[in-house]
């Protein structure tokens, strides 16, 4: 049971990866790499302040803003100097790794000691259980304030540029401004999975993103499958659904090691359940033909 509460631990852990890619993939249709080096330098950005005694809210100011500048630098990158979105991702993650390996001075970066968003507040004796409390906490905020955003007027431009870029260029929104905003607030999500999976897991290490996308593009495609079926057009339900897709994702890996699967087969294995997720929707539709 307690393999499985930490799986959900971790499925709400990647909330802030899942509505990050949402944000970047689903709402303006860009493919961003950035993702496994703004999840790396939040995660070595907090291992390092914690450890030199910095408050735990300006380490999570710190960690947003570090990967806000991040997402906005490949913003810049693809829509004022017009690289591929896809490339100018890969850049600016290949770059973060010599960013994160400065920033941390070392490749392991483990938190003996030092105090945790998990364990400043106690709820309950049992550490999982409490963890789990302050964690739906956190993501219910989360997932408050990206929906109202998203709402506003500002929000309904952002979705707009996604859906029909020059109709809502006629209309006199930047467009290209608010993609590099776009992709601020996704990375600045992710950032903040990695100062929480980080203190979760009690390290931060330079390869914890490596196919880190993989997870957070598995998680939309759980959530975006699950809108489909229930023909949900709602916002908050959206985002409530993508949520439910990073636990669902995290559950169903648990369920494969359980199973005996080899644990160094888990990136292969998570390759293949996105495989089966992607192709899912388009098998059914190959049905219907039929």
């Amino acid at each position: 049971m307690e393999f499985y509460l930490t799986a959900l631990l971790q499925g709400l852990c990647f909330a802030g990866i899942a509505v990050g890619i949402y944000i970047s993939m689903k709402i303006f249709n860009i493919p961003d790499i950035t993702t496994d080096g703004s999840y790396t330098l939040g995660g070595m950005l907090t291992g390092t302040l914690l450890t030199h005694a910095l408050p735990l809210y300006l380490s999570a100011f710190a960690v947003l803003v570090a990967g806000a500048v991040a997402g906005a630098i490949t913003g810049i990158i693809h829509t004022k100097l017009k690289i591929n979105a896809l490339l100018a991702g890969i850049l600016v993650s290949t770059a973060l790794y010599s960013v994160n390996i400065i920033t941390a001075g070392r490749s392991n970066l483990p938190l003996v000691n030092t105090p945790s968003v998990f364990n400043v507040i106690s709820f309950t004796t049992n550490v999982n259980l409490n963890t789990l409390i302050i964690l739906l906490f956190i993501v219910a905020l989360i997932i408050g304030l990206i929906g109202y955003l998203l709402k506003t007027d500002f929000g309904i431009a952002m979705r707009a540029t996604g859906n029909s870029e020059t109709m809502i260029r006629a209309l006199g929104v930047n467009t290209d401004r608010m993609k590099i905003i776009g992709l601020a607030l996704a990375n600045a999500l992710t950032a903040f999975s990695g100062f929480l999976m980080t203190q979760q897991q009690g390290y931060a290490d330079i390869s914890m993103g490596i196919g880190i996308v993989i997870i957070g593009l598995g998680s939309v495609i759980i959530g975006e499958t699950l809108i489909n079926w229930l023909n949900i057009t709602s916002v908050w339900a959206s985002l409530l659904l993508v949520l439910a897709g990073a636990v669902v994702f995290q559950l169903v890996l648990a369920v494969t090691l359980t199973l005996g699967v080899n644990a160094n087969l888990l990136k292969l294995v998570t390759a293949a359940l996105v495989l089966l997720f992607v192709s899912l929707p388009r098998l059914s539709l190959l049905r219907q033909h039929d």
